[in-house]
């Protein structure tokens, strides 16, 4: 039920365009004739206030509009963060498609993401409603992946496409059957993103106008698997083959890092050609048994949050939880640090700020940003030349061509501190990436191809099997993908 007009939102329900920021908008644009005319695959996402009209009854116009008005707008900003777009803006809730008109392959997971920041803000913001007016503000959230045809996109980006069969349907079919406060969602849409998310399966229902059941699921929280390797180690890997030459490469960095010349090593090919699948080998190869392995990654979506990478590898390293709370990530960045060594005591309020714990030291806090930024630069380079003191230390940053500006700085500051350390920094990338560091001695390029055929072949039997019948199917592969295969996970069981 949608609200009254005395109690509408002050949120703009008319053109995308009063509602979308400028720098995501002007991307629309300039991409918006390669997208007119194409079929996309997209994730839907519909997200409303549930029981609105009850929850503002006998409410001021003034009051009501204080609680729906931030509302929607946590939802919009929450869809935004990873840059979907919302289509529509519906009084007490949002439509929004992720995948057009702004391409993303990882477009499922971005609305995921989006749909569980979204719950985690109306969470906070109904906390402070509730003691304020004594009202309880939910969200219920449906997703589904599916195709649609982009047929328009005007100059105030409202968008006209076609939904190719349920499409829209789904997703708002989700959304209604969604208890207040909780993300629903269907098979197709798990399927893009498996293991990436923790989810609990509540089992087929009956959709009109779907001739089957649909399996729908509720998303409950970000999987412990910050990457797709390693959400995909837990079902197994398929052999690792052809990758020797790489393998001799990254062992010689190994042997000069461990006599204390530290080295830094770029892995750079396209994507789908297996650079994380071989510094995962590698660091649980043997050679590394002795290491402390910190590892960490960027992803598409987390270019505009600063020390994204960073954070994650600082919640490795003092082995924090998502439950964990101030209290307890205090405590343990506090024993970890100093157990170390005391003289690093003066950088516990860079870790601190970086893991949103409040700090009370007031030269961190009335600091200028250009000195919390050079402190918080040398605390996590103390922290790892440190470490690396006490146990040789090998860290892994993968996927730096979506690394946001301030993790990249720090990269190349410890670049330039890793002569004298125990420490084997490696770092992966696209090749249109381009580092600072390349011309340094330390520093070993690695460029990774697709496999040879005699490789790919070797793979897909181990894959499909050795049947002669098969032999014409694995020769059709690899000339169809060019033998960049997705090795990652073990083949179903036939």
């Amino acid at each position: 039920m949608r609200l009254a007009a005395a109690a509408a939102p002050r949120v703009p329900s008319t053109a995308p365009e009063n509602y979308t920021p400028k720098p995501l908008a002007e991307r629309i644009l300039r991409s918006r004739t390669a997208l007119e005319g194409e079929r996309k695959q997209v994730t839907v996402l519909f997200a409303d206030i549930k029981g609105s009209m009850e929850l503002i009854q006998g409410t001021d116009p003034e009051v009501a509009r204080s609680i729906l008005d931030p509302t929607v707008e946590a939802m919009m900003a929450a869809v935004h963060r990873y840059e979907g777009t919302v289509n529509k803006c519906l009084g007490d809730g949002i439509m929004a498609l992720f995948g057009a008109p702004i391409a993303h392959e990882d477009h499922a997971v971005r609305a995921r993401y989006a749909a569980l920041a979204m719950q985690s803000a109306i969470r906070d913001m109904s906390e402070t409603v509730r003691r304020r007016v004594g009202v309880e503000v939910q969200v219920r959230t449906g997703i589904h992946s599916g195709e649609v045809v982009v047929r328009t996109i005007g100059n105030d980006l409202t968008m006209d496409y076609d939904a190719i069969g349920m499409t829209t349907h789904l997703a708002s079919r989700m959304e209604q059957l969604a208890v207040p406060g909780t993300i629903r969602m269907t098979a197709d849409t798990l399927r893009l993103a498996e293991g990436l998310v923790q989810v609990k399966p509540l089992g087929p229902i009956p959709v009109e106008g779907v001739t089957r059941p649909v399996e729908i699921f509720e998303l409950t929280a970000a999987a412990q698997g910050r990457t797709r390797l390693q959400a995909s180690a837990a079902a197994g890997f398929t052999r690792f083959v052809g990758r020797e030459h790489e393998m001799e490469a990254l062992n010689a960095a190994l042997e000069r890092a461990h006599g204390a010349m530290g080295q830094v090593v770029g892995v750079v090919g396209e994507p789908g050609v297996g650079k994380s699948r071989l510094y995962y080998e590698f660091v649980h190869s043997h050679r590394a048994l002795d290491w402390l392995v910190l590892e960490s990654g960027s992803v598409s979506h987390g270019k505009a949050t600063a020390y994204l990478p960073l954070i994650d590898l600082l919640k490795h390293y003092f082995q924090i939880e998502s439950a964990d709370d101030a209290r307890r990530i205090r405590e343990r960045i506090t024993g970890k640090v100093l157990a170390l060594d005391e003289t690093l005591r003066p950088t516990l309020p860079a870790f601190l700020a970086m893991l949103d714990v409040p700090v009370d030291d007031p030269a961190w806090t009335e600091g200028e940003p250009a000195q919390r930024r050079k402190r918080t630069f040398d605390a996590c380079r103390a922290l790892l030349l440190r470490e690396a003191q006490v146990q040789p230390t090998i860290v892994v940053l993968e996927d730096l061509h979506w690394m946001d500006s301030e993790s990249l700085a720090f990269v190349d500051s410890l670049v330039e501190s890793l002569p004298k350390a125990a420490l084997l920094l490696l770092v992966n990338f696209r090749p249109e990436f381009r580092g600072k560091w390349s011309a340094k001695s330390y520093y070993t390029h690695i460029r990774i191809d697709p496999l040879p055929p005699l490789g790919a072949a070797e793979l897909l039997r181990d894959r499909l099997g050795d049947d002669s019948s098969l032999r014409a199917l694995r020769q059709m592969l690899i000339e169809r993908t060019q033998a960049i295969l997705f090795s990652s996970r073990k083949a179903p069981a036939r």
